[in-house]
């Protein structure tokens, strides 16, 4: 079985720096900055071309998919417009292959990066488990942090096939 092509392994260490980036801006701010979801496209394309398109049409499939889905999550105001953006752009890396595996790391790292927050201010959490969690406690949690780490396993693990196993290919896969 021969190794991850180098240009991608290139594109994914780019990738992995602009999202540390957009992880920090997001735990700084709670902003995730436009040109950090430009930039993961831009990446995207360089991975499809290095890949001579293949598996473009699945991978657009799943960027439909996430996007349609943290839209509605947008609209009732479970996650930021930057956090939308940028799992759907992520998508395009992890493909409907990858796309269970990418949602699953995403929710368990969420879940992680909530009870770090929690924890990191013993009142708030306090205040938010007596209010059954209503009312204006601050910024709420980067979940731009989950969704970069969930984005990387996804990518890191079908770059290296330590994630093939769990990867959803079909009935027979």
């Amino acid at each position: 079985m021969p190794g991850p092509d180098a240009a991608k392994v290139v594109i994914a260490a780019i990738l992995t720096a602009v999202l540390a980036w957009a992880s920090w801006r997001d735990v700084k701010s709670r902003t995730i900055p436009n040109r950090a979801v430009l930039a993961v496209l831009a990446l995207f394309i360089a991975w499809t071309a290095v890949g001579r398109g293949a598996g473009l049409i699945p991978d657009l499939e799943a960027a439909a998919i996430a996007f349609a889905v943290t839209f509605v999550l947008y609209l009732f105001k479970v996650i930021g417009a930057g956090d939308a953006k940028l799992f759907a752009a992520l998508a395009l890396f992890a493909g409907l292959a990858y796309l269970p595996l990418f949602a699953l790391m995403t929710v368990l790292a969420g879940g992680c990066v909530a009870a770090i927050s929690l924890a990191s201010s013993p009142r708030r959490a306090l205040a938010l488990f007596h209010l059954g969690g209503k009312g204006g406690f601050g910024r709420g949690i980067p979940y731009g942090v989950a969704i970069a780490i969930g984005g990387l396993a996804a990518v890191w693990g079908a770059l290296t096939g330590v994630a093939a196993r769990y990867a959803f290919t079909g009935l027979g896969g």
